[in-house]
């Protein structure tokens, strides 16, 4: 009896040994999970933000991917807008290229017109000079236009500078004293012929031929100003009074040209406006 006792009693013991060794396991394995489960939500936790950053980073991607596509939409548009606006300035410098050439040639032609008008002008103003001569000879005048243009010589004096000498001339044509302001204009012309008055003296000479109606004279003397003073300020004057006074001869296709001339190279000026009102006349 004694040793069944014993032995009941040892295995009470393993079972009590043996029941605490797996309460032990039991934790142990507890305690792995749930190291385990702490590290499955790090882990969940860090997919989490990885997710995160590549559809950031995606998304980044996509809006780069789309800005450039749409940066690339728009320069091709603004290349096929240059290639239109090319084309349409090609057209127009093809366009202004003949309509300069036709202008060209419309002034060549213009030219050649004019300098053929310009010789029968000189014919008929030499035949006139010498229709005055004889007269002059024939009433014996011409002692006396020669005292007179002494004495408005001998009015001037040597030592006046060139604008003393203009402001004489241009007082006399104010007072009507044509004769000695022509003699004065073409004598700055003559001893400053650069000088700042010599277009100005010259439009004067051919003023004054025009107020005695020699209005051949009056286009070749204004001629003078348009050939040898091409940048002075009394061009435009000068082709409007010889348009003028080819009116006043009665031929109107010269001044026609001459009007047309006027506009076409000086077409801002206050002659040109004129030279319009008067063109509209002789349609």
């Amino acid at each position: 009896m004694a040793a069944m006792k014993i032995i009941v009693l040892f295995i009470a013991c393993l079972a009590v040994l043996c029941g605490c060794a797996m309460q032990q396991d039991v934790i142990a394995l507890y305690d792995r999970m749930a190291v385990l489960e702490q590290r499955n939500v790090e882990l969940e936790k860090d997919e989490a933000r990885l997710k995160s950053l590549m559809q950031e980073c995606i998304k980044k991607q996509e809006e780069k991917e789309h800005y450039h596509r749409t940066r690339s939409a728009d320069i091709y548009v603004m290349l096929d807008g240059l290639r239109e606006e090319m084309r349409i300035l090609n057209g127009k410098l093809e366009e202004t290229g003949y309509l300069l050439k036709r202008r060209i040639v419309a002034l060549e032609d213009v030219g050649a017109k004019r300098k053929d008008i310009l010789g029968k002008v000189e014919e008929r103003s030499a035949l006139n000079y010498d229709c005055i001569v004889n007269i002059q000879q024939y009433l014996d005048l011409e002692s006396s236009g020669s005292d007179s243009k002494t004495k408005a010589v001998g009015k001037t004096e040597k030592g006046l500078s060139e604008d003393e000498i203009y402001a004489s001339a241009k007082q006399a044509f104010d007072h009507g004293d044509l004769e000695a302001a022509r003699e004065e204009f073409q004598r700055i012309i003559k001893q400053y012929p650069k000088s700042r008055h010599a277009d100005n003296a010259q439009f004067w000479i051919g003023e004054i031929y025009y107020r005695g109606k020699w209005y051949e004279k009056a286009i070749l003397e204004y001629q003078k100003v348009i050939e040898k003073y091409p940048k002075g300020n009394k061009v435009p004057a000068s082709l409007l009074k010889q348009g003028l006074a080819f009116l006043n001869l009665g031929e109107k296709a010269n001044a026609r040209l001459i009007l047309n001339e006027l506009v076409v190279k000086h077409p801002k000026s206050n002659e040109a406006k004129i030279a319009k009102r008067k063109l509209k006349g002789l349609k």
